[in-house]
């Protein structure tokens, strides 16, 4: 392998585990967040010489969505499965929080773009100027899209604590 083999090799086996983490919140299904991180990081192979200086984590974290917002064109729905199972299928070292089912199942319940917004910004932890960036999409799409998908999030969690103690 060359040099720039090499160094791509470090950043893919760096960058991997959260790039997978990140591909199973927004995608909900342990297959699906593989398959997106494998072509990420082929996209971002492709571009190296170009990216290698720059960031290459968010050109990586951007292929992973626009490559999610491509399946989920043209599959036209969303496949919701038993998210224990796919917690169980899920091997990464990057495992926070320890229980994921419960997140998963809940970021379920949001359309994509706001999932990804919320994803994006409150897990991954980027600026409101980078996910905008990484979604495509301005900083107002973003800013209404994570508030709208926090909003649904706490109505959600609100509403299933009153059936709880009902």
């Amino acid at each position: 392998m060359g040099g720039h083999d090499e160094e791509f090799a470090t950043f893919a086996r760096e960058a991997s585990p959260r790039l997978l983490r990140t591909a199973y919140y927004v995608s909900g299904n342990a297959n699906d967040a593989q398959d997106l991180v494998q072509g990420a990081l082929v996209k971002t192979y492709l571009k190296w010489k170009r990216v290698r200086h720059d960031n290459p984590a968010a050109y990586a974290r951007r292929c992973l969505i626009n490559l999610h917002i491509d399946t989920w064109r043209s599959r036209r729905h969303e496949t919701v499965s038993d998210p224990a199972i796919e917690a169980a299928n899920l091997s990464v070292e990057d495992r926070e929080p320890e229980d994921t089912s419960d997140l998963v199942a809940l970021l379920q319940i949001l359309p994509q773009r706001e999932r990804q917004a919320v994803v994006l910004r409150h897990y991954v932890g980027l600026s409101e100027v980078e996910t905008a960036e990484s979604l495509g999409c301005s900083v107002g799409t973003v800013k209404s899209s994570t508030s709208r998908g926090l909003a649904r999030l706490r109505a959600h969690l609100s509403h299933t604590e009153e059936t709880s103690h009902a």
